[in-house]
């Protein structure tokens, strides 16, 4: 009996100051229009699937005990077992020291244990000064798990608030970084650092808010509107991921109702394709066309937009997607979208994703600015991404594909399992115009010196059309096997179906190497 109601009495006592402490949380982050640590668990997670892991550690007994600044445990998303930590911004601003640091670090050991993928709730004022180097500490402990879950198990971090200075490196080393549109701020150093040491004046949403990581830094991969819309993404991205590397991505129920849908959408893929080439397309319709149910779920889709990434199905089965994107700047390469094609596709190839390319490309973007922003070593990402690649790799050759970036879209040569194109495709070194232009350069200076500007125009022409004949079509890379074969636009869902179901056996695992591991241009 003694026993019994010293049990009721600390269960009492603990529910009390669990009750006071959420109403503090409660009121303070209602006030700003935010959820509580807490809240933004259940939200995420499934119903009643949360098991909070150390929630007194370090922090005192009986009446003394208070809550830490993040709240670590395990849960549910769909089904599947999960590890997440959300720091709490009502206790001390979610400041980081020894105890949260141990809680999280605690947390990543499991997860990498356990092998299952980790969500973290970002909404922390840096942190606890007064700690000084032990706080700092604590972030690089966590930073080294980190990078030891890298490619073993999904890694998503979710902006609810700031994240600045040194914590800022903790989302930016998982795989994907989600944030809110209007509460969301990440920079290295703030405003008023900016503004005491160069004397610029800028907000912090200029600065470091979720559009400027959206969409110039590439640092966020999904801007969400809300808090609720950034917690949905989260489920959104983990519904194609598997668990951890090494283990099957979920498989989804498809029938003879799916697969017909599917193939009357494909059939039209087509048509919407204009036959010029100097005519734009949104290759996100072409790429739905052919795709489950025409669901595709980009990935930072605001930055780079010249190149698309992003998941998909084909039969239920999970995969990536790589697309120029003729819509923006002709889908051109550059900088930036080197950057996201590159990181992409090895994130894919980490946890086993099959990658197919869609190419419609005239060339990586001319100029110094270019040059001098580093597209040689920036474009060199991709080419190792591909070449290291060793999960299946299927390539549609759309429209065109020119020169080196003919080369680095996920060609036969470095290492694409299985090419197609479309009839009518232009895979050459360069386009009609300019081979002519550099090839007849006397001969049409000559035309223009003896019969004028327009006689050298119509010769131009002509020999523009002789070239296409000649040497712009995919003749030469069907003869040599960059090309497996030239198939209908309708045919285009099929193939890749047939393609992906061949090469599901593919062995992704390397043959034994002296080399410790690559060393990619970074």
């Amino acid at each position: 009996m003694a026993d019994s109601v010293a049990t009721t009495a600390f269960r009492q006592r603990i529910a009390r100051i669990d009750r006071e402490a959420e109403e503090r949380a409660a009121a303070r982050q209602h006030a700003k229009g935010k959820r509580t640590a807490r809240e933004r668990i259940n939200d995420l997670l499934d119903d009643s699937t949360f098991l909070e892991i150390g929630r007194y550690t370090g922090s005192g007994a009986g009446d003394k005990a208070r809550p830490s600044g993040v709240v670590t445990g395990f849960g549910q998303i769909d089904g599947r077992q999960v590890a997440v930590y959300s720091q709490d911004f009502s206790v001390s601003g979610g400041a980081l020291g020894t105890i949260e640091g141990d809680k999280i670090v605690r947390l990543l050991d499991d997860a990498l244990r356990l092998r299952i993928p980790v969500i973290g709730l970002i909404d922390s004022g840096g942190a606890k000064i007064q700690e000084g180097v032990g706080a700092l500490r604590q972030y690089g402990r966590i930073f080294n798990r980190t990078c030891a879950a890298s490619g073993l198990v999904p890694q998503i971090s979710v902006i609810l608030g700031p994240c600045a200075g040194g914590a800022v490196y903790s989302p930016a080393l998982t795989d994907f970084v989600i944030a809110t549109r209007q509460a969301s701020h990440m920079f290295v150093t703030g405003p008023d650092v900016v503004r005491a040491t160069t004397g610029e004046q800028i907000s912090a949403e200029d600065l470091g808010g979720a559009r400027i990581h959206g969409s110039v830094s590439g640092v966020v991969h999904y801007v969400a509107e809300d808090e609720e819309d950034a917690l949905g993404q989260v489920r959104s991205f983990l519904a194609y991921l598997p668990s951890s590397s090494g283990v099957s991505a979920p498989l989804y129920a498809y029938d003879d109702t799916d697969a017909q849908a599917d193939a009357e959408a494909a059939r039209g893929v087509g048509e919407i394709v204009p036959a010029s080439t100097r005519q734009a397309y949104d290759v996100v319709e072409v790429v739905s066309a052919v795709v489950d149910h025409g669901e595709l779920v980009q990935v930072q889709e605001e930055f780079a937009p010249n190149v698309v990434v992003g998941f998909a199905c084909f039969e239920g089965h999970p995969v990536g997607i790589v697309a120029n994107q003729p819509l923006v700047d002709a889908g051109t390469l550059d900088v930036d979208a080197s950057e996201k094609l590159a990181r992409f596709v090895r994130f894919c190839d980490a946890f086993g994703l099959p990658v197919v390319t869609f190419v419609d490309v005239p060339g990586y973007r001319p100029g110094a600015e270019q040059e001098h922003a580093g597209i040689i070593r920036r474009g060199a990402k991709v080419i190792n991404a591909y070449a290291t690649a060793t999960v299946p790799l299927v390539t549609i050759v759309l429209r065109k594909a020119y020169g080196g970036a003919y080369i680095v879209m996920g060609s036969k040569a470095i290492g694409a399992d299985l090419n197609f194109c479309w009839p009518g495709a232009e895979i050459a070194v360069l386009g009609a115009a300019g081979a002519v232009g550099i090839i007849h350069r006397r001969d049409l200076a000559k035309v223009r010196d003896e019969q004028g500007e327009e006689a050298a125009a119509a010769e131009h022409e002509r020999l523009v059309a002789e070239y296409t004949d000649a040497v712009i079509n995919p003749d030469k890379a069907v003869a040599i096997g960059e090309i497996d074969a030239v198939i209908a636009p309708e045919d285009t869902r099929n193939v890749i179906v047939d393609s992906l179901a061949a090469l599901r056996a593919k062995n992704d695992a390397r043959p034994e190497s002296p080399k410790k591991h690559d060393n990619i241009p970074l």
